[in-house]
């Protein structure tokens, strides 16, 4: 009897030290909320704006390393060409810097494709010249159309302000499948043609080089790029009205910089979120967009946006 004890002593004791061995490894490999520490699998597509992508870039890191398994592939089509792949089913989420539109909200209420709206951030959309440019101090919004409208014209920056060089001005502007050139169309251009002599790129990267490289260049996109390259660049203060106003995370949250302000959205199929995988890369999602979309230079929401949203996706499973 006394040799049965002990013996079962001893293996009560080594099941007691594989337990907490297994335990610390679930600890260890996994943060996330799942309650088990569960290592999920399965594949997660995304597309859409290039201006959420860095956001996205960066939560889609963090999640990977707590869930390798999930296989989560981000693309940056730009808003347009993300909402196309989400109306044909081919992603589970369409990222966006400007709200959807009512014609694909019918296409996708035509393919019997429910969705949610999510907001991750917001923007500044920033207007930048070279470096070396010494003579544009700020430019007012009539300023800004009159640039960039086309009126069949040569245009010099002389033609905008007296003074001002009689050297002619090279654009650089975003693709008409972005969201941001959606957005610079509707409250700058009024949705009016746009200079023909624009360089038009999907890739805000391209954008950059373009106004880096030419002293009389001009161009326009998403803050965290101007962030990102700012010792190569000048951003251009905007009066909306009340003075000039260059964007930062304090003015941009304030909406004092106006009217270029912006919210950044993503999409998400709801159908998608009945997988488990994409139920929890919605959830991690929401819980580190603050952090990680100032990490990449957007202003984040207020924390109740974020927990609002939440409690929407929880609904959703």
């Amino acid at each position: 009897m006394k040799s049965l004890k002990t013996v079962g002593l001893t293996a009560m004791i080594g099941t007691m030290l594989a337990l907490a061995a297994c335990g610390g490894n679930n600890d260890a490999n996994s943060s996330n909320d799942n309650d088990a520490g569960e290592q999920l699998t399965g594949q997660i597509k995304l597309d859409g704006s290039s201006t959420v992508y860095p956001i996205m870039e960066a939560i889609v890191e963090e999640y990977q390393a707590e869930q390798p398994n999930v296989k989560v592939s981000v693309a940056s089509s730009g808003t347009g060409g993300g909402f196309k792949a989400f109306i044909a089913g081919e992603t589970d989420f369409s990222n966006a810097s400007r709200p959807i539109k009512e014609e694909e909200k019918t296409e996708l209420e035509a393919k019997g494709i429910d969705y949610t709206e999510l907001r991750l951030a917001y923007d500044g959309l920033s207007v930048v010249v070279n470096k070396d440019n010494t003579w544009v101090d700020h430019l007012t919004v009539d300023e800004l159309k009159k640039i960039w409208l086309e009126d069949g014209t040569t245009k010099k920056w002389s033609d905008i302000r007296e003074g001002w060089p009689e050297e002619e001005i090279k654009f650089y502007s975003p693709g008409t499948d972005s969201g941001t050139f959606d957005y610079f169309d509707e409250v700058i251009l009024e949705e009016q043609p746009i200079v023909k002599a624009a360089t038009l790129s999907e890739d805000d990267n391209i954008l950059v080089q373009g106004v880096t490289g030419d002293k009389n260049a001009i161009g326009y996109f998403g803050y965290a790029y101007y962030a990102e390259n700012k010792d190569n660049l000048k951003v251009v203060p905007i009066d909306g009205g009340n003075g000039p106003v260059e964007p930062t995370n304090e003015t941009v949250e304030s909406g004092e910089y106006s009217p270029l302000s912006r919210p950044l959205f993503t999409y998400v199929k709801n159908e998608s979120v009945e997988k488990e995988e994409v139920a929890d890369f919605v959830e991690f999602m929401i819980e580190n967009a603050a952090v990680l979309s100032e990490d990449v230079g957007y202003v984040k929401l207020p924390d109740e946006e974020y927990e609002k949203d939440l409690e929407l996706i929880k609904g959703l499973k």
